[in-house]
């Protein structure tokens, strides 16, 4: 808390409103939509890479989360105050960060996949800015960032190390899909038993769950597009990809809000919610519009021979 109440004495209105734009880029959002946009309309692959990086460390934060039970700095230390427009998004516990780990799983592959230094280094740069932002805001400590930041760093750089393996051999299917299915089934579970003895409240649990959700819904859902779709992100010109993304985009947010209006906000309904949203970006859309490019090919090679 030493650290975080210096940080508090060098608040200024623009530093808070500055920090407040560098955390965004932390959010669950921003990250989904980049992982959407490689995927659909630019590296198929890397998506993936990226994918395996961030459920899978999102697994394992909810899971911490929920076993060391650490509250916010502001509940800590009840005299501390975070910025008051960065409160509302600070939900469940404090440690680890889960900002500081979405970033990290972001922009630290990035930064192995480029060739170019500056590039390098602003991706290293992006994450360590908003690590600290979430300092500077007042919503974790640095025990909270730094243990996110390195959980996040050594999950990235061993399947990054072992990408290949993952990535290329199809005989490997079955078996990381089954693996990333009962890691996701467990953390779901272990949430739920915590719930159910009264050691968690609820808004900790789904938290814990639409973690879950997600990562069953990448498991089924690369596991079926791999066997199954194998749909080719090249669609012709750049205004098509534009159109292609936003909306896939649309449609995403659409399942996303209208899930809870129909379903309700249950832990299930949540988990049901996030697992159906990740099948929808893997296997639903590309399937839609791998369908629909082919019948258009169809309808131009008829043209063509009736010509």
């Amino acid at each position: 808390m030493t650290f975080l109440w210096l940080l508090e004495g060098l608040r200024t209105p623009f530093l808070d409103k500055w920090m407040q734009f560098i955390t965004y880029f932390g959010q669950e959002l921003i990250i989904i939509a980049v992982i959407c946009a490689l995927y659909w309309c630019a590296d198929k692959r890397f998506a993936y890479l990226l994918g395996f990086t961030y459920f899978t460390a999102g697994l394992c934060v909810q899971s911490l989360k929920i076993t060391f039970r650490i509250p916010r700095p502001w509940i800590l230390d009840p005299d501390f105050k975070a910025v008051e427009s960065a409160v509302p998004g600070a939900t469940g516990y404090s440690f680890p960060s889960g900002h500081t780990q979405g970033a990290t799983c972001l922009f630290y592959p990035l930064a192995l996949r480029t060739s170019r230094l500056w590039l390098k280094l602003l991706y290293i740069l992006a994450f360590l800015a908003i690590g600290f932002s979430r300092m500077y805001l007042g919503c974790h400590t640095p025990k909270d960032v730094i243990t996110s930041m390195v959980l996040s760093l050594a999950i990235a750089s061993v399947l990054w190390r072992f990408q290949s393996v993952l990535l290329d051999n199809d005989g490997n299917l079955k078996l990381i899909a089954a693996i990333l299915v009962c890691l996701s089934l467990a953390t779901a579970g272990y949430s739920l038993i915590l719930h159910g003895n009264g050691v968690i409240e609820t808004g900790y649990a789904m938290d814990c769950c639409k973690a879950s959700g997600a990562g069953l819904g990448f498991a089924i859902g690369w596991y079926i597009e791999r066997t199954k779709i194998h749909f080719d992100t090249r669609t012709g010109s750049i205004g098509t990809q534009i159109v292609k993304l936003l909306a896939g985009l649309a449609a995403a947010m659409l399942i996303k809000e209208g899930f809870s209006m129909i379903f309700g906000s249950s832990i299930l309904a949540k988990m049901s919610e996030y697992f159906i949203l990740v099948l929808w970006v893997l296997v639903i859309y590309p399937f839609i519009f791998r369908t629909v490019l082919s019948g258009s090919s169809s309808d131009c090679s008829q043209r063509g021979r009736g010509l």
